[in-house]
């Protein structure tokens, strides 16, 4: 079924980049013509609306199932102390430590590349 489903999604694109080749053709013609451009023919529209209503049906089911978007559902696992733990905000490194009385600003040019290593 996954194979027909594809299948049938490449030939929707492949109907639908026909409708936009003959639109492109129609409007060649009206210039050639010399006739005023109004809308397009039937046929091209409709041909574009069922090719895009199959894509969008055939790639619904390539993809196969969708996550919840609700967040509750993925935090039902999850403990409240748990909820705050997010290691992408934590900061090392901030003013916090110039404010206390105790803190020496490091000299770096007194650091040798042993005294590096160890803050690592």
């Amino acid at each position: 079924m996954a194979f027909l489903n594809k299948l049938v999604l490449f030939a929707g694109f492949l109907s639908l980049l026909h409708a936009a080749y003959s639109a492109a053709q129609h409007r060649a013609y009206l210039r050639i013509t010399d006739q005023e451009f109004t809308n397009l023919p039937v046929d091209i529209i409709f041909q574009a609306i069922l090719s895009l209503v199959l894509i969008i049906f055939n790639i619904l089911q390539v993809v196969g199932d969708f996550k919840e978007i609700r967040a509750a559902v993925d935090l039902q696992a999850k403990s409240w102390e748990t909820l705050g733990n997010i290691p992408s905000f934590y900061t090392f490194n901030h003013r916090g430590k110039a404010l206390s009385p105790y803190y020496e600003q490091p000299n770096p040019a007194a650091m040798d590349r042993s005294d590096l290593s160890t803050l690592e």
